[in-house]
């Protein structure tokens, strides 16, 4: 029984992480990230998701350093981050829009904090790659 309730877990929280990584693919967000992280939930249960992790993987690697790869990226990621914030707080707090209240609006509000945070490692991982290879030479080199 225990094992059914956590495949069902699994499967509830594994496809939704894949289904609004998807969304996200065409919206301002962590798409591949969370597509990323939608399989891996998937494959701790269903073990023949666990051959499209590695290539999935390996895109969303690259789209994160992407994103931080100017500043004109970071800085539209700011402000797709701040705008998903504010239309959030804008859709709990305004009476008569679609979908109005805070149901819809912390959902935004997260999605911008959540696109603030994975903004944030991006950068930290770009910039330990980039020290890496200035202090290291850009090579994998034995430590002597």
């Amino acid at each position: 029984m225990a094992r059914h309730i956590r495949r069902a877990f699994a499967l509830t929280v594994g496809g939704v992480l894949l289904l609004i990584g998807v969304a996200l693919l065409v919206l301002p967000g962590p798409g591949m990230l969370l597509v990323l992280a939608g399989l891996v939930v998937l494959a701790r249960e269903f073990p023949s998701v666990d051959r499209h992790i590695e290539p999935v993987r390996v895109r969303a690697v690259w789209a994160s350093e992407e994103s931080v790869s100017s500043p004109w990226r970071i800085a539209g990621s700011v402000l797709a981050a701040l705008c998903l914030i504010g239309a959030g707080i804008v859709w709990g707090v305004v009476p008569g829009l679609p979908f109005e209240g805070w149901s819809v609006g912390s959902g935004l509000i997260l999605s911008g904090i959540v696109l603030a945070v994975l903004l944030v490692w991006s950068y930290r991982q770009v910039r330990a790659k980039r020290e890496s290879v200035l202090t290291h030479g850009g090579g994998d080199h034995d430590e002597h």
